[in-house]
C-alpha cells in the first residue's frame, strides 16, 4: 500500500488515540483504541476489530472537532480533500483483509511512553523532522479553539503531518482544531 496513505491513516489513529478520555480528554471515547476497546470489540469482530475501532474513533473525533471549530472552506485531519479521502477508502478495503499491521501499530502506540503529541508522532516515524520544525512555529488563534496553518508549501503529506502535529497546541480537555484553508492546501 502506498506509504503516504498509510501514514495519513496512522496519523489519524495516533491523534484519535491521544484525544481519548483516558488521555487528553478531547472527545468522548475512552480507550477505544486501547486495551479496553480491544477487549470490547474483538469478540464481535475477531478479525476486523482494529479497523472498526478506528472508524468509530475517527467519527467521534471528527464530530467533536466540528463541534469545537468548523472552519468553512477548510480541511482538518478528519476532513481532507476528496482525492485523499477516496484513496484512503480504497486502501481501507485492503486493510480489512489483513488488519495485522494496524493491530501491531495500535500496540506500539499503546506502549509508547510519551504523552507529547510531537514526540509520539516522531517516535512512530510518521512525521518528518521538517514538519516537526514547521509545527513548532504554529500558534493557536485568540479564540483558543483553532490553529490556523498557513502557507503550507510542500506536499499534501506534509500538510496532513502539520494538521496532526498542530494538535499538540491543544490542552487536556481543551481541543484546538488545526485547519488549512482550501486555497493553502498543496495540490
Amino acid at each position: 500500500m502506498e506509504k503516504t496513505i498509510r501514514d495519513i491513516v496512522a496519523l489519524r489513529i495516533a491523534i484519535a488515540r491521544h484525544g481519548e478520555m483516558d488521555r487528553a480528554k478531547w472527545w468522548n471515547t475512552n480507550s477505544l483504541l486501547g486495551k479496553v476497546g480491544e477487549l470490547a470489540l474483538s469478540r464481535g469482530f475477531p478479525k476486523t476489530h482494529v479497523m472498526a475501532r478506528s472508524r468509530v474513533a475517527f467519527a467521534v473525533a471528527s464530530a467533536r472537532s466540528d463541534e469545537v471549530f468548523d472552519p468553512p472552506g477548510s480541511f482538518t485531519l478528519w476532513r481532507l480533500p476528496v482525492e485523499l479521502e477516496d484513496r484512503i477508502e480504497d486502501a481501507w478495503s485492503e486493510w480489512l483483509e489483513n488488519p495485522d499491521e494496524w493491530a501491531s501499530f495500535l500496540n506500539q502506540l499503546e506502549h509508547g511512553s510519551s504523552k507529547n503529541v510531537q514526540a509520539t508522532l516522531a517516535a512512530l516515524e510518521i512525521v518528518s523532522p521538517e514538519s516537526v520544525e514547521k509545527a513548532s512555529r504554529l500558534r493557536r488563534e485568540d479564540d483558543l479553539k483553532s490553529v490556523p496553518i498557513r502557507n503550507v508549501g510542500g506536499s499534501a503529506q506534509q500538510a496532513v503531518e502539520l494538521l496532526a502535529l498542530a494538535h499538540s497546541l491543544s490542552e487536556p480537555g481543551k481541543l484546538a482544531v488545526p485547519f488549512i484553508r482550501q486555497e493553502d492546501f498543496p495540490a
